[in-house]
C-alpha cells in the first residue's frame, strides 16, 4: 500500500463485474496501472457464481444488510484546498425481494433389515404404504430363489430422496449464479475471448436443447434444418412453411419489398402476413427471434437472422456456457488483468471521489482505511453512485427464480443437456419467461439435480411473477403424504437493471465512468459493448483488448537462455492467482480455447 501512496494509478476500478472486469483487462493488457477493489470477499459482484453453501451465506449477509456510516472526519483531513469530494453509496439496493423455500425434506432414509423389521422410519406412514404398493409383486418361485438372510445382517440403507442435508454436505458440487446467461456462438463476448486468448483460462458446453411451453406441455423447437425435418410437431406443410421463412431471413434485407410496409408495425403482425400458423409463429416470435409481441417488425427480422447465423459454429444450436458457471467468465477477465499487472483487493472499498474543483475532475480516492490513492480514471458500478448523483432514476427490474430440482422438464435418452426453454406469457399482461435449465455435466449442480434458471423483465416481485410459471412446470407439494415434490430448493428475488442509462443520467465527473450491471437479455453483448466504449474514452488511441501471447510465443531478453514453452504456461497460471485473480476451481491443466475449434463442431461433450 505504500508503493500505491506514491504511484499514479491510471484506472482504478470499482466493483468486478463482467464489464468493469473487461475495461480492466483491456487497460492493463496495453500497459495502464490497475487496481481493482471491491467491498466484498467475492470476485464478479452480481455476476458471481455461488456454491450452494456460499449462497446460503450470501442470503444471511442480505437480510442483516446493515448501511455503514462513514466517518466524515476521517477523509475531511485529507482534503486539500481546490479539492472537493464525492461520496459514494456504502450500501448495495440492487437485490430486493429476496423469499427462499425449501421443499427438501430434512430426512428421508428408511433403514429395514431383511427380516422386514423397521428400525427407523422417517417418512410418513402414507408414503410408505404408497412405496410398497409400487413396487411389482414376487411370484412364490422367485421369493424361494432369493437367499435367506440372517437377521443379524446389518441395516441396508435406501435413500428414496434427494433432502436437505444432502444439498448441504454436497454444496460445493453447485456453481449458482445470480444472472442467467448464454452466449450466442457469434456473440460480442465470444468474439472478445476468441480475440483476446482469454478463452484459454475457461472451458464450455454446447446448449443441446431448444425448448418451447405451448399449452402446458413443453416441446422441442426446431431451427435448423435437420432439426425441422425430423420434427414430429409440425406438419409437411407446416416444415415447407418455415424453411422457406427462415431462408428469407438470412438475407432479408435483399428483399426490402418483403418487409417495408411492415417496418412499423409489430413482428407477429408480419409473421401474420407470412401466412405462417400459430405454431410456428409462436416458435419463431418466441424461441428463435426471442422477442416481446411489441417487436418492431425489422428488429424482429434481425434477431432471427443473428440466431440463424449463430448455428452451427460449435454445435446443433446457437449458445455456449462456461463450465462452473457464468461467474467464470468475469474471473478470466480478472485473470488477464492481473498477468499484467493489475492489482486485486477484496473486503476493501472506496469511500469517496476527491476532485480537483478547476478541472472537475477526480484525481484520487479515498477508501474505508482512510488512505489517499491517486487516479487518472475511475471506473464504478451503477449500484456505488448515490440518488443526489442521478439525473435519471429509469431503471427497470428483473425477476429471477433459481430451483433446484430432481427431474429434467423434458426428460429424454441423455440426462446431460443443456436446455433453453422459452415459456410465452400466462397472460396477456404478463411478460415471457425465459428458463436454462443446467445438467450436472455443466459443473453447477451434483449428478441427480438439475440447475434451474427462471428470468423475465418484472411486474410485480420475482415471485408473483415467477411462482405461477414453477407450478405449472414442476410439481410443488408443501403437504405431508402427498406426492413428494420435483421443487427441491427455490429462491427469487428481482435485481435492477440500469442498461437504458447513460452517461448523461449521472452529475459527475467527466473521468467517472459508471458501469451498468446485468441486463435482462440473454446474450452479453450490452455489456461488453459498454465496457468497449469506456475503454476507448480512456484511451482513444489504444487497441481494444490485443490478444495477449500465448506463452510458447514468448521470448525474454537478457543474459539468460530464452523462456518458452509448456513451462511458462503453468508460471502464467501461478503469477495469476498470486497477483490476486482468484480461480478456486481448477477443471483442467490445459482448458480449452475457443479459436481452436472456431472452425469445427464438438462434440456434446466438448
Amino acid at each position: 500500500w505504500q508503493w500505491l501512496l506514491v504511484t499514479m494509478l491510471s484506472v482504478c476500478v470499482h466493483f468486478p463485474g463482467l464489464t468493469e472486469s473487461v475495461i480492466a483487462a483491456a487497460c492493463s493488457r496495453v500497459g495502464q496501472s490497475v487496481l481493482h477493489l471491491d467491498r466484498r470477499n467475492y470476485y464478479a459482484g452480481n455476476w458471481a457464481s455461488f456454491t450452494f453453501n456460499g449462497l446460503l451465506s450470501w442470503i444471511e449477509e442480505y437480510k442483516q444488510k446493515v448501511q455503514i456510516t462513514e466517518s466524515e472526519q476521517v477523509w475531511r483531513s485529507l482534503i486539500d484546498e481546490g479539492e472537493d469530494v464525492v461520496p459514494l453509496s456504502s450500501v448495495d439496493s440492487s437485490i430486493s425481494n429476496l423469499e427462499v423455500f425449501c421443499y427438501a425434506r430434512l430426512a428421508l432414509i428408511l433403514l429395514t433389515t431383511n427380516t422386514n423389521e423397521e428400525h427407523e422410519v422417517s417418512e410418513p406412514e402414507e408414503e410408505q404404504h404408497t412405496s410398497d404398493i409400487s413396487e411389482p409383486s414376487q411370484s412364490q418361485e422367485e421369493k424361494d430363489s432369493q437367499p435367506i438372510s440372517s437377521p443379524a445382517d446389518p441395516p441396508v440403507e435406501v435413500e428414496k430422496k434427494i433432502t436437505y442435508q444432502k444439498l448441504v454436505k454436497e454444496g460445493r458440487r453447485f456453481n449458482i449464479d445470480l444472472v442467467s446467461k448464454l452466449m450466442y456462438s457469434r456473440g460480442a463476448l465470444v468474439d472478445l475471448l476468441i480475440k483476446s486468448n482469454v478463452s484459454r483460462y475457461a472451458e464450455f458446453k454446447n446448449i443441446g436443447h431448444i425448448l418451447t411451453c405451448r399449452n402446458g406441455k413443453v416441446e422441442q423447437v426446431p431451427c435448423s434444418r435437420a432439426d425441422v425435418f425430423a420434427s414430429k410437431q409440425l406438419t409437411v406443410v407446416e416444415k415447407r412453411m418455415l424453411m422457406k421463412f427462415l431462408t428469407f431471413c438470412l438475407d432479408f434485407e435483399q428483399h426490402p419489398e418483403e418487409y417495408q410496409d411492415y417496418t412499423e408495425k409489430p413482428f407477429r403482425e408480419f409473421l401474420k402476413n407470412k401466412k405462417l400458423t400459430e405454431n410456428l409463429q409462436d416458435f419463431v416470435l418466441h424461441s428463435i427471434a426471442m422477442v416481446t409481441q411489441q417487436t418492431l417488425t425489422e428488429e424482429g427480422l434481425k434477431a432471427t437472422q443473428h440466431f440463424l447465423r449463430c448455428l452451427g459454429r460449435y454445435g446443433n444450436t446457437p449458445f455456449l456456457f462456461p463450465l462452473y458457471g457464468l461467474g467464470e467468465i468475469p474471473q478470466c477477465f480478472c485473470r488477464m488483468c492481473a498477468v499484467f499487472g493489475g492489482i486485486y483487493c477484496l473486503r476493501h472499498s472506496v469511500q469517496c471521489l476527491v476532485v480537483d474543483k478547476a478541472s472537475n475532475k477526480v484525481k484520487a480516492v479515498i477508501d474505508t482505511r482512510g488512505q489517499k490513492i491517486s487516479c487518472s480514471h475511475f471506473v464504478v458500478e451503477d449500484s456505488y453512485i448515490r440518488d443526489e448523483q442521478r439525473q435519471s432514476t429509469a431503471y427497470r427490474q428483473i425477476s429471477r427464480a433459481v430451483l433446484i430440482t430432481d427431474r429434467s422438464v423434458l426428460p429424454s435418452e441423455s440426462d446431460q443437456q443443456i436446455s433453453l426453454v422459452t415459456i410465452p406469457p400466462l397472460e396477456s399482461s404478463a411478460p415471457a419467461v425465459r428458463m436454462v435449465e443446467l445438467c450436472s455435466s455443466s459443473m453447477t449442480c451434483m449428478p441427480g439435480t438439475y440447475l434451474v434458471h427462471l428470468t423475465c423483465s418484472s411486474s410485480g416481485t420475482a415471485q408473483e411473477d415467477l411462482a405461477p410459471v414453477v407450478s405449472e412446470l414442476f410439481h410443488v407439494s408443501t403437504i405431508p403424504g402427498e406426492e413428494p415434490s420435483e421443487v427441491l430448493w427455490v429462491m427469487y428475488f428481482n435485481m435492477r437493471d440500469t442498461s437504458a442509462l447513460d452517461s448523461s443520467s449521472y452529475s459527475l465527473p467527466s473521468n467517472v465512468h459508471v458501469c451498468t450491471g446485468p441486463d435482462g437479455s440473454l446474450g452479453s453483448d450490452c455489456s461488453i459493448k459498454l465496457a468497449e466504449s469506456v475503454f476507448h474514452h480512456i484511451l482513444p488511441d489504444e487497441e481494444f483488448c490485443p490478444p495477449a501471447p500465448n506463452p510458447e510465443d514468448i521470448i525474454y531478453d537478457g543474459d539468460g537462455p530464452q523462456a518458452e514453452g509448456p513451462g511458462f504456461d503453468e508460471s502464467v497460471n501461478t503469477e495469476a492467482e498470486e497477483e490476486g485473480a482468484a480461480h478456486e476451481k481448477n477443471p483442467s491443466t490445459e482448458p480449452a480455447e475457443m479459436d481452436s475449434v472456431a472452425d469445427t463442431t464438438p462434440s456434446s461433450e466438448e
